[in-house]
């Protein structure tokens, strides 16, 4: 099998799960060079490709009209020759997708084949990616998931959103976090685990193709979020809630988009652990040290 993206937070994650498996970094091999990853996918034969390749700097993709191009080049273009490519060898592709799909006006977890309405330059390259992994006919699951957070930090962001929150705590800088967006922020340790449940079960089984929710159980706020790892760090530092109007971002984010995990349950695999868990999971404490994020 091959990962793409083989240096990010999800991939370091899969790598454990899959020891025979090469990964592929950027460097090593750019999705968006179609025929190397056709010769890739040639030579190397994969029964299975996991992508996790993106462009997901979702603010520079808004506000940068070059950087808004990259996200479709990337998210949407590659990945469509990706996908070719693993047809023609027989492959499953597993493309991670993403909740900003959605434009948050549910109150209830979007199910999988809820309409999808992006708000964000970001969110609209990754629905087109999605359209165009489906018309490939290369079998496949889109894993689409919500706010990664896991050891390896990410690679384009410089860390992800929970190291960027003790950095400024430890250097005792003010911590304004946005409590108006309500998401289900998933440990990419759990998401892997749950991928590879999902490949093993979706194994010589091309109709079950289709579109798959993988996130932790339960939902809660950025902030409420921030306060939980906190909690779970020891650090009492003061966190101000404010609303996404006040946050000012160039890109829109979903007020709500928490996803609902039907197609996994359906297949008989369970949801990934309660939020609260996972978080103590990645902080190494106990639970009882902070309270259930909401």
């Amino acid at each position: 099998m091959l990962i793409l993206g083989g240096r990010g937070q999800l991939a370091a994650d899969l790598l454990p799960l899959w020891p025979e498996a090469r990964a592929f970094a950027r460097e090593e091999l750019d999705i968006r060079d179609r025929e190397a990853v056709r010769k890739a996918l040639a030579g190397a034969r994969p029964r299975l490709v996991i992508n996790t390749a993106a462009m997901n700097q979702v603010d520079r993709a808004e506000s940068e009209p070059a950087a808004g191009l990259e996200a479709f080049a990337t998210n949407a273009i590659a990945t469509a020759a990706l996908a070719a490519a693993c047809r023609d060898v027989g492959a499953w592709l597993v493309h991670c997708s993403t909740d900003f799909v959605f434009d948050g006006r549910a109150r209830e977890p979007y199910s999988e084949d809820a309409p999808a309405r992006p708000l964000s330059v970001y969110g609209c390259s990754k629905l087109a990616g999605e359209i165009l992994v489906r018309a490939s006919g290369a079998n496949h699951a889109i894993v689409r998931s919500s706010g990664l957070y896991g050891a390896a930090g990410s690679r384009a962001k410089g860390g992800n959103f929970l190291s960027a929150i003790l950095g400024r705590a430890e250097r005792g800088e003010p911590l304004r976090v946005v409590d108006d967006q309500v998401s289900a922020p998933t440990f990419t340790a759990d998401l892997a685990r749950a991928i590879k449940d999902l490949t093993d079960r979706l194994s010589g089984h091309p109709e079950h193709s289709g579109v798959f929710h993988v996130t932790n159980a339960g939902e809660t706020t950025w902030c409420a979020f921030a306060r939980a790892f906190l909690a779970l760090k020891g650090i009492p530092a003061a966190i101000e809630g404010i609303s996404s109007e006040a946050y000012a971002s160039p890109a829109r984010r979903p007020a709500y988009s928490v996803l609902a995990n039907h197609r996994l349950r359906a297949l008989g695999l369970e949801q990934p652990r309660p939020i609260i868990e996972a978080l103590a999971a990645y902080v190494g404490a106990p639970v009882e040290r902070a309270n259930t994020p909401s």
